[in-house]
């Protein structure tokens, strides 16, 4: 190679000093280092544990994330989808004006739905004598079609019946519970009934299953009979007067500025309660384990990230004749130290993205997955009795799986960097007195 200024053959030294940082010898030296070969089949060895290690903790973060973040949103939506975002309660005298005060609420900007409600607890039973406890909700038949939730998602019969006010329907594992399909008979047993001079005796009253809907959620699908609203009053004892009024929203994050203008609204004294106060416990718990089992499964990538560090000062200590002769050659320290940062972040960087594609394959696909281990093993993963939801949810966000490749990423090559330094401050003279 000859020299730009005076054509004579340019030295090694000159060589060196003209390559940039990160050039095409760096990185030529680096790939070379990684490449296996017999004698270093040991260090190859832990080089590939170091990108498993990696690309499964990397996986491992995104799937299990993505789980966790479908679990929230899976049961946000379906509670969110039978239950009102915000719950309009009296104070100082019952709610025998809940018409005029739901078409009152349903004009207020933002407000989607204001749905007139009396509940109560009751004993269930079917043709097969089977009993289980169920909630039963009164709400009216124009408001109960509105619920997408339940209306869109009717398994067997339909709510003609239920307009009528003549039928129930009912969620369809409480109909496998009970024996019970649409036409069939139900027969409801309220605590708190009829009062007679021996007391106040139960209130037995048998009707006819309308519908059967399957929400999804199991505890739903398992609990809830909704009655016509008038049916609910007499037989809950509650004639001409409601318990609350459920109210939907186009934006359940922003119920906080919705209280003013309800309580304007209304004209009378109410107390409102919103979808986070009710549930702040179970969503703060969710919320809890998620950053928790982040934290956990980091300790997998780190791992890893450990690896990369014993396998590059192996590689060092291998390749010290190789880094002295470099060095005589005129490589500086610092293209040292580059070429090794470069082998040990490309275990890292190969490792994270391999990770990234196996976590995506792996959410799209999750569902699939379950069914077929279930299959193998023979028995149910994920048993909807236990955990709600019917199905295995995933729902991978953007900024969550960024912020999972940053982080492995950043680990890999602050694990690099350690055995880079090593091999930039090796003395030539002592790497080569033996050689």
């Amino acid at each position: 190679m000859a020299d730009a200024a005076s054509g004579a053959p340019a030295t090694e030294a000159q060589v060196f000093r003209k390559n940039r940082p990160f050039s095409a010898f760096e990185r030529m030296v680096a790939w070379r280092y990684l490449r296996s070969r017999r004698k270093e089949a040991f260090i190859s060895v832990i080089a590939g544990f170091s990108f498993i290690g990696i690309m499964l903790g990397v996986a491992t973060l995104i799937i299990v994330m993505a789980v966790m973040n479908g679990f929230r949103t899976e049961l946000i939506s379906r509670i969110l989808g039978i239950n009102g975002h915000m719950i309009v309660q009296p104070i100082d005298s019952p709610l025998n004006d809940y018409a005029a005060l739901a078409d009152r609420f349903s004009a207020v900007p933002g407000v989607t739905m204001a749905i007139p409600l009396v509940e109560g607890q009751t004993l269930a039973s079917g043709t097969a004598g089977a009993g289980t406890g169920a909630l039963v909700r009164g709400v009216r038949a124009d408001d109960l079609a509105k619920m997408k939730a339940v209306s869109d998602h009717i398994k067997e019969g339909d709510l003609v019946g239920f307009a009528a006010g003549s039928g129930v329907a009912i969620g369809a594992r409480m109909a496998e519970q009970l024996g019970l399909s649409a036409g069939g008979q139900i027969t409801l047993v309220a605590p708190e009934g009829d009062v007679t001079p021996l007391g106040v005796n139960p209130r037995v009253k048998t009707y006819t299953v309308s519908a059967i809907f399957e929400i999804g959620m199991s505890e739903y699908d398992a609990s809830i009979i909704y009655m016509p609203l008038e049916e609910a009053q007499l037989y809950f004892n509650s004639e001409g007067i409601v318990q609350s009024i459920e109210l939907f929203v186009s934006n359940p994050d922003a119920v906080d500025q919705l209280r003013q203008p309800l309580e304007a609204a209304a004209g009378r004294q109410i107390f409102i309660t919103d979808w986070r106060q009710r549930n702040r416990t179970f969503f703060s718990a969710l919320e809890v384990e998620r950053n928790v089992m982040f934290m956990i499964l980091t300790l997998i990538v780190l791992v890893a990230a450990l690896n990369i560090i014993s396998g590059l000062i192996m590689l060092v200590k291998d390749k010290g004749s190789d880094i002295a002769i470099l060095r005589t050659m005129g490589a500086t320290s610092g293209a040292i130290m580059r070429i090794f940062f470069m082998t040990g972040a490309a275990i890292g960087t190969v490792g994270t993205f391999a990770g990234v594609l196996l976590g995506v394959i792996v959410c799209l696909n999750v569902e699939s997955i379950r069914q077929f281990f279930s299959w193998i093993s023979g028995t149910t993963l994920f048993n909807p009795e236990l955990y709600f939801l019917s199905q295995l949810p995933a729902d991978m966000n953007a900024g969550e799986t960024v912020s999972v490749v940053v982080m492995a990423l950043a680990l890999s090559f602050l694990a690099t960097i350690f055995p880079a330094w090593r091999a930039s401050k090796l003395d030539p003279v002592q790497a080569l007195r033996y050689e």
